[in-house]
Parts: structure tokens; C-alpha cells; sequence
């Protein structure tokens, strides 16, 4: 009888043991997979909705792959994403170009850099009611963002179309505004938010005219192919007025910075903007 019990607690001891074993090993992950996820890093990127975070989306995979796991913060102004990049909350941001970044850096005193390159979005003319700059009437209203950059940026596009005269020489490097306006020839010319200009556009009175960011007509459905006028992309705006990847100073060749870029400047992403934003978006790599 007693060697009857030891015999029966020794089965039920290797039962108890198999049962343990079996039911680790379906619930592990297998191995791969456990040390995918401890060895892989988060890169945090800020981005204007459209179209830096649709872009932006079409590479997470990519970087899966390398490792990465990418998240996108969606920002809706021109501020907080670089004040998030400067205070360490985000890796980088992808909504501005070199002109409006060096304007935030000297005016904000922030060390912020362009990583690289990414994509081109023309400005456009739009027009409540009329299909051409030389509808325009006496006394009509221009709206135009009002950040540094963008301001002489669209002034530059109304003196391509003659609707105003800017001095001598005026340039995108030294930039320009409206109190730089040699004639106005009869309009209103009125400085907003850049945010807000396809808005009020869209609330405007028949016979206004504006001047609105690729990101934001995109945003508000207008279609730059129905523009009055469009920002010649065979220039050097296309190079000036270029969309960045940004990072803080002496990140621009970090893992993660190098990663991001690396996965945004392939063929795949430069299809994707060509199939899906009909000449709002122009990739420059």
C-alpha cells in the first residue's frame, strides 16, 4: 500500500509538472517576437494632419521592419510642433520648410535643423466666383497668411500675377510684407492666421481672392488644379519652400533621424504622393 501511495505521487508530480510546462509554453511568445518588442524603439514625430501625416503613415511599416515604432502627434498650428520637438516631447516634425523654421528659431531663440528634404506644395491663388487674376475687381479683398515666411511668399505669387507692384529686388531671402507694397493697385489686402485663410475664404464675398497653403486647401477640399495661379516649381521656391523633416541640433545623422528619412525618401512614398494629391504635393528627392 505504501509503495502504492509514493508510486501514485510521483505520477501526479510529473502530471502537475506537464500541465505547468504545457500551459507556459501557450501563453510565450515565441521568441522572435519577445525580442522584436524589447528591441524596438519608439521614434515620435509631430506633423500637420494633411499632408505630412497621411505621408507619414506610409512608412510605419518600413520601420517596423527596421525596428522602429513609429507615432504621429497631429499638430493643427505652426507652433507647438516645434516647441514639442525643442522640449523633447517629440524625435522630429514634418510640416514647415527652412524659411519659416529659421524665422521660429531667431524669433523664439530654439536650435532646431533641417534633417532633410521631403516634398514641394505649390501655393495657390484661389478665387471666390471668378476664374482669373484679371477679374479681380477694384476694392477686392486678397487674404493672405501672415507668419513671416508665407506672408512674402505669398505676396511674391500676387506680384507674379500683377495684382500688386513690391520694390526692386524684393526676394524670398530677404523677405517682404505688406507694408512693403509699392502699389496695391485698389485691393484689400488683409494678413491672417494661416490656418484660418481657406476659412474665411470659404466664408468670403463673391469676387475675394486668396492665398492658401498646399496643406490647407488640401484640408478644405480645393483643388489646386482649379487654382487662378499656382507658384512656378521649376524655380528655386521649389528648394526654398520645401517641406523638412526637423530634428534638434546634432541629431540630424542620429539612428532614429537617420531611420525616418531613409524610409520617407523611397519610390514607394514619392508614388503615393504622385497618386494621391493631383500636383498639391510634389515630391523633391
Amino acid at each position: 500500500m505504501k509503495n502504492f501511495r509514493k508510486a501514485f505521487a510521483f505520477i501526479a508530480t510529473l502530471a502537475l509538472t506537464a500541465a505547468v510546462t504545457g500551459c507556459s509554453s501557450a501563453n510565450a511568445a515565441p521568441e522572435s517576437e519577445t525580442q522584436a518588442a524589447a528591441s524596438s524603439e519608439k521614434i515620435i514625430v509631430g506633423a500637420s494632419s494633411t499632408p505630412h501625416g497621411e505621408i507619414l503613415e506610409q512608412v510605419k511599416d518600413d520601420l517596423a521592419a527596421e525596428g522602429y515604432e513609429l507615432e504621429i502627434v497631429i499638430f493643427d498650428d505652426y507652433v507647438l510642433p516645434n516647441t514639442s520637438l525643442q522640449e523633447g516631447n517629440l524625435d522630429a516634425n514634418y510640416f514647415q520648410h527652412t524659411p519659416y523654421l529659421e524665422s521660429f528659431n531667431a524669433s523664439n531663440g530654439t536650435d532646431i535643423v533641417s534633417a532633410a528634404s521631403i516634398h514641394y506644395e505649390p501655393f495657390g491663388l484661389y478665387g471666390n466666383g471668378i476664374s482669373s487674376p484679371s477679374e479681380a475687381k477694384e476694392g477686392a479683398t486678397i487674404i493672405i497668411p501672415a507668419d513671416d515666411s508665407n506672408e512674402t511668399r505669398a505676396l511674391l505669387l500676387l506680384e507674379q500675377e500683377g495684382l500688386i507692384t513690391l520694390p526692386e529686388g524684393a526676394n524670398a531671402a530677404d523677405g517682404v510684407t505688406t507694408l512693403d507694397i509699392a502699389d496695391n493697385k485698389g485691393f484689400n489686402i488683409i494678413t491672417v492666421q494661416a490656418d484660418t485663410v481657406a476659412a474665411q475664404f470659404g466664408n468670403s464675398d463673391e469676387g475675394t481672392l486668396a492665398v492658401i497653403n498646399g496643406n490647407y486647401a488640401r484640408a478644405a477640399g480645393l483643388d489646386i488644379r482649379n487654382a487662378l495661379a499656382v507658384e512656378d516649381a521649376s524655380g528655386s521656391a521649389a528648394q526654398t519652400y520645401a517641406n523638412i523633416v526637423a530634428v534638434r541640433k546634432g541629431d540630424e545623422s542620429s539612428p532614429k533621424t537617420t531611420a525616418l528619412v531613409n524610409a520617407l525618401k523611397t519610390d514607394k512614398v514619392k508614388k503615393f504622393i504622385e497618386d494621391n494629391y493631383n500636383g498639391a504635393v510634389v515630391a523633391i528627392f
